[in-house]
């Protein structure tokens, strides 16, 4: 079982550049990171629409025959990992409708919290449904906006009847339109590449292209590009304050990616800078669990004046499947994984960094991975604070009766996983570290504050659905 947060989605969309749909397929592959169970593109050539996705990794779902077939100056990509809807070809997107005169393809990251009530009105009304993403939703949504006459307005019209988050990129024979939730959950981002234009989930995306970036997509903004280069922006959603995801510096982002004009990396390295000053440890030397807890380690290290060194070495060639032997072995799954290097810990205090304790699972066995190769002591640091929360806006996470730090005390989690001490980084220290007000995000994983709102049932395929308020935590 996996005991980490499952990651989001990526979206990104081009248009203006003849390399639309290569440009996709580059971004998509250094957004790898935020999906790995399927992904696709749809490309336009102005006349018609082109599609291919597929289950798997960007690269074993594209390749140069694939993208050939992608015609056209305009494209939106998607990589996908299941937060909503069944793990199935069916809800891979983007998604394609067609309706009027015009043919329309979008890509979604985030959760609309009330997608099961949205979509039973739907049903009831004559709707039917292929899929069962909340994605979909939106796309039947905008089919039945037809007072409006454009397409933005058509779009703005749809949004107004959801709760949740969203970044979207849609895409319809000569124009590309990208909308952020206006809470600002889930980032998005806008650059230039040689003649077109890109909006895409993270800026490493325009990195790896050589597109330059411009700016960040606003909360509650409809950013509307057409073929020919002209840009207009508008703001026809409800105002709302402010909650961006602090899980995106915490975890989810590339450390090279930038966010809110803060380099992911320097605030990951900052997060372990007041790891160390709130929890201290008398140690040898620093261990991260890498690769995500390795840039709070380095911090960590920095602080304590403690030496950091690689223990812990990963297999970076480890699929998502693998064949396991037919006897078991003890503590496969993490070792398959993740190694201890035995001269490192021999007879030495460490201090292990990690960003987060899920279930709590792993960290176990990586105590008793540690302590079979020589540690004589294991001081546990986490560069977030406890998680005792689900997420309902667009990340894969376990129940809250699953969530270790929900039910047990810090010290109960620390005899659990077998360390000698654990430290968790405190809300404050964290919003130090990110140099930001906490009015300004959703930690709602961390307080329990879920600011748009929750589903009183986790029940998301039955329809039967009703919402607690937004701002009231959900118990």
């Amino acid at each position: 079982m996996n005991d980490k947060f499952n990651e989001e989605c990526a979206v990104i969309g081009v248009i203006g550049d003849a390399e639309a749909a290569n440009y996709c397929y580059l971004g998509l592959y250094a957004m790898q990171h935020r999906g790995q169970e399927g992904a696709g593109i749809v490309s336009t050539d102005g006349h018609g629409m082109y599609a291919h996705r597929n289950m798997g990794l960007v690269s074993d779902v594209f390749n140069t025959e694939s993208i050939a077939r992608l015609p056209g100056t305009s494209a939106v990509g998607h990589t996908r990992y299941a937060t909503f809807g069944t793990k199935d070809w069916q809800n891979l997107q983007p998604l394609v409708a067609n309706f009027a005169d015009n043919s329309f393809a979008i890509a979604h990251n985030g959760n609309l919290v009330n997608a099961p009530e949205l979509r039973a009105d739907l049903e009831k009304s004559g709707a039917i449904f292929s899929a069962t993403s909340d994605t979909e939703v939106v796309l039947h949504l905008i089919a039945r906006a037809t007072t409006e006459d454009t397409i933005v307005k058509k779009v703005a019209a749809a949004l107004g009847n959801v709760r949740g988050a969203y970044s979207l990129v849609t895409m319809t024979y000569n124009r590309l339109i990208a909308i952020r939730d206006p809470s600002g959950v889930r980032p998005l981002m806008l650059g230039k590449v040689k003649d077109g234009y890109i909006v895409a989930s993270e800026t490493c995306a325009f990195d790896l292209i050589g597109a330059d970036f411009i700016r960040e997509i606003e909360p509650g903004e409809i950013l509307e590009i057409t073929s020919d280069g002209q840009m207009n922006s508008s703001c026809l959603l409800q105002k709302a304050d402010p909650a961006f995801c602090i899980f995106e510096f915490v975890y989810f982002s590339r450390p090279d990616s930038i966010i809110q004009g803060k380099n992911v990396y320097t605030v990951r390295r900052a997060l372990g800078t007041e790891l160390a000053k709130e929890h201290p440890a008398e140690a040898d030397l620093v261990i991260p669990v890498p690769d995500s807890g390795t840039p709070s380690a380095i911090g960590y290290a920095h602080e304590s004046g403690l030496p950091l060194e690689l223990g812990l070495i990963r297999n970076h060639y480890v699929g998502r499947t693998f064949i396991e032997p037919k006897q078991t072995i003890r503590d496969f799954g993490v070792r398959v994984k993740l190694n201890a290097n035995s001269d490192v810990f021999r007879d030495k205090r460490v201090v292990v960094v990690d960003d987060s304790i899920v279930r709590g699972t792993t960290c176990r066995k990586l105590v008793k991975m540690f302590r079979a190769a020589g540690a004589k002591e294991i001081h546990f640091r986490i560069s977030s604070p406890p998680t005792t929360g689900s997420c309902y806006y667009g990340v894969d996470t376990p129940s809250r009766d699953e969530l270790i730090a929900a039910n047990h005390s810090v010290e109960e989690v620390k005899e659990y996983i077998g360390a000698d001490s654990l430290g968790y980084l405190s809300v404050d220290g964290m919003y130090r570290a990110v140099k930001g007000a906490q009015s300004n995000y959703c930690d709602a994983c961390f307080s329990g504050n879920y600011r748009l709102g929750t589903p009183v049932s986790t029940e998301m395929k039955t329809g039967n659905l009703h919402l607690n308020q937004p701002g009231k935590p959900s118990r």
